[in-house]
């Protein structure tokens, strides 16, 4: 388990800190060192079934452009060695053990709440602009250095950049800063804005939490009474001569919420559906018993780097 700061235990921390204000873990995972270096996360984003991208703040076309993978080689080697930009991959956690071992680490959550284990690259001032999160993450430092600065909460109304797919913040304050090495972690509750940016290069692994929208569960709910052939007939409540005009009376309002409750009061039911979407496959479409070494059977016969010091340097030609 995660090492807390002094005077703060696991059951704290889920009391006063878990979905309600940001914590700064100083050598929460104390001697932690980066399973994986950039030009093995680059091999990785060159896959067809791994999800990728990279994000520019300076793009090709204009500020804060957005790449999605898969890349090749020539996409490395268009990469600016003198302006910001990072390279992320969603739930490494699925192809490398090392990195699924993570996991373990924070065993005071309950496991099916994890989402997965993004990893970032970054060279020098590389990040991805203000944002904020719908989830719960710990950042945790793998590699080099990353000043993050932390603002306050925001919601759907928080104006944003215009211009570019990503939703960067158009008004960022930070209310504080820290400066992240390898084994510190920051803990940020959903829709709290932060700034991350890598001091040299460095890598980052954000542990992330499942984090529905009502409106989606609420839409898989509904396939899965679909499924099931699950139907419970609106009635109308009793019904008298002046309520037949083209307004709706608030009793018609009424008999529709005593259906909807007739479903949500199914425990059986409700209890079934939330464990299988809570624990759906990111990626149902992976052969989830495919042996780890398979998977990271791209490791193999790329010896040469696609990074050093930030500059990408292009890959020799493979023999044989």
């Amino acid at each position: 388990m995660i090492r807390f700061p002094e005077g703060i235990d696991a059951e704290q921390f889920l009391r006063d800190y878990w979905q309600r204000k940001p914590l700064l873990i100083r050598q929460g995972l104390p001697g932690f060192h980066s399973p994986l270096d950039g030009d093995e996360l680059a091999g990785l984003a060159l896959e067809e079934d791994v999800e990728s991208r990279i994000v520019m703040e300076q793009g090709f076309d204009g500020p804060w452009e957005l790449h999605h993978g898969p890349f090749g080689e020539a996409d490395f080697r268009r990469l600016p060695d003198d302006s910001p930009w990072t390279l992320l991959v969603q739930a490494v956690d699925l192809w490398l053990p090392e990195v699924r071992a993570l996991i373990d680490e924070f065993d005071f959550l309950p496991r099916w709440r994890i989402d997965d284990i993004m990893v970032s690259y970054a060279n020098d001032r590389g990040g991805v602009g203000p944002h904020f999160d719908h989830y719960d993450v710990f950042l945790v430092q793998g590699s080099g250095k990353r000043r993050w600065q932390v603002g306050p909460s925001c919601d759907e109304t928080s104006p944003l950049l215009e211009g570019t797919p990503l939703k960067i913040l158009a008004d960022f304050q930070a209310t504080a800063e820290y400066i992240l090495e390898p084994g510190d972690i920051l803990y940020l509750p959903p829709r709290v804005a932060h700034l991350g940016e890598a001091v040299g290069e460095c890598m980052t692994y954000s542990v992330g939490f499942r984090a529905p929208t009502g409106t989606e569960m609420l839409s898989d709910l509904a396939t899965e009474l679909a499924s099931r052939d699950i139907d419970l007939d609106y009635r109308d409540p009793p019904l008298t001569p002046d309520m037949a005009s083209d307004t709706i009376d608030p009793a018609f309002i009424r008999e529709a919420r005593k259906v909807l409750y007739r479903i949500l009061d199914d425990e059986t039911l409700l209890g079934e559906w939330f464990a299988s979407y809570m624990t759906a496959p990111r990626y149902p479409d992976l052969d989830a018993d495919e042996p780890a070494q398979r998977r990271r059977a791209w490791l193999s016969g790329k010896p040469s780097r696609l990074f050093e010091n930030g500059i990408e340097i292009p890959r020799p030609e493979h023999g044989g």
